[in-house]
């Protein structure tokens, strides 16, 4: 059994090569082998968001505050408010972050394939963000 405390790891400023504004990343945990999961809160200001990006186990958000925005390639934007689940199927293109005005905060939960957990891709243009 391991037990992690809220507050225990420090935050970490979301980098510019996989984000779009000011973001911040909470890691709440990251399991050891033979498991393979990790999950960390993530709170974005407005207008803030990810890249473009992949994950090779899919991945699962939770919306815990806020209001955001999400977006697989070639489907719309949708809204994401607390209580909402969101699942990314492996291997999907996909975007997420807060809506223009208000900031949001999502737990991400992924896991890694051959020690890979995520491929970042291009930005999402303001255009492509506004839609």
């Amino acid at each position: 059994m391991k037990i992690t405390r809220a507050g225990s790891t420090a935050s970490v400023r979301g980098p510019g090569d996989w984000f779009t504004g000011s973001v911040r990343i909470d890691p709440l945990f990251q399991t050891e082998a033979p498991a393979r999961g990790a999950g960390a809160a993530v709170t974005f200001e407005p207008g803030a968001r990810t890249a473009w990006h992949t994950h090779p186990a899919g991945q699962t958000l939770i919306v815990t505050a806020g209001r955001g925005r999400v977006q697989r390639e070639g489907g719309p934007i949708e809204e994401i408010r607390p209580g909402d689940v969101v699942w990314f199927p492996a291997g999907e293109k996909h975007w997420h972050g807060a809506a223009p005005e208000v900031a949001m905060t999502h737990i991400a939960i992924q896991e890694a394939v051959d020690g890979i957990a995520v491929t970042w891709l291009e930005q999402v243009s303001d255009a492509d963000y506004l839609g």
